[in-house]
Parts: C-alpha cells; structure tokens; sequence
C-alpha cells in the first residue's frame, strides 16, 4: 500500500463513530416454579435474573430463584438402585435383567430402591 492510501484509511477510521459497546449481561432464565431454565448472555424471553461471572461459567443446576434471588439447593445424597425383591416388582428373565417376562415363567423380580450414599 502506498502512503496515501494508508493515510486515507487511518483518516477514514479515525473519523468513523463506533458505536457504544452492549454491556454483558449474564442471565439465568427459570420457569414459574423458580427452576432453572438456562443460562445465557441472549435476550429471551421469559423471567431472568442477572447472575455473576463465576455462578455464569458454573451453569449450577442446583439452585432456584425464590424472590428474584439466587437460592443455592442442597445436594442431595441418595440414589436410585435395582434390587431383586421376593414380592413385588418387575419379573425378569434370571440371566438378563433387561429382558421383562410374565410371572408364569422362570423368573426374577427386581424393584426399585432408594439408599443413601455417604
């Protein structure tokens, strides 16, 4: 590039109003319950509330909104397990619990249970 076309391109820029950059907003949607909907930094629509940078990066699903405030929910410490049962339950073939069966063949009857886990 020639000199007179670099100083035409520094004249042009120099002379050019850039528009103001848009703030940063990092929401979290939720639904009518306070659950979380989604994390964004886009204008849906729907309820949000602004959080910070850190809880933004994090996408925390463990939390609700309760007057337009962020709760923290604590996590809790139990789980699901399939356990065979000697009266109730899903009768299942004996070498393969995905395989259902009816009650009038060879079978295992598996339930559902909840435990704690430490």
């Amino acid at each position: 590039m020639s000199n007179e076309t670099t100083e035409n391109f520094l004249r042009v820029m120099s002379e050019f109003e850039w528009p103001e950059p848009r703030p940063i907003i990092y929401r979290l949607y939720y639904n009518d319950d306070g659950s979380p909907k989604c994390y964004t930094m886009d204008d849906l629509p729907g309820k949000y509330i602004q959080v910070d940078l850190e809880t933004y990066i994090n996408h925390t699903w463990n939390v609700c909104v309760e007057d337009e405030k962020l709760r923290i929910l604590p996590i809790l410490k139990k789980a699901n397990k399939l356990v065979p049962s000697h009266k109730d339950g899903i009768a299942c073939h004996p070498g393969d619990i995905c395989v259902v069966t009816n009650a009038n063949q060879d079978h295992i009857k598996w339930n559902m249970t909840t435990y704690e886990v430490n």
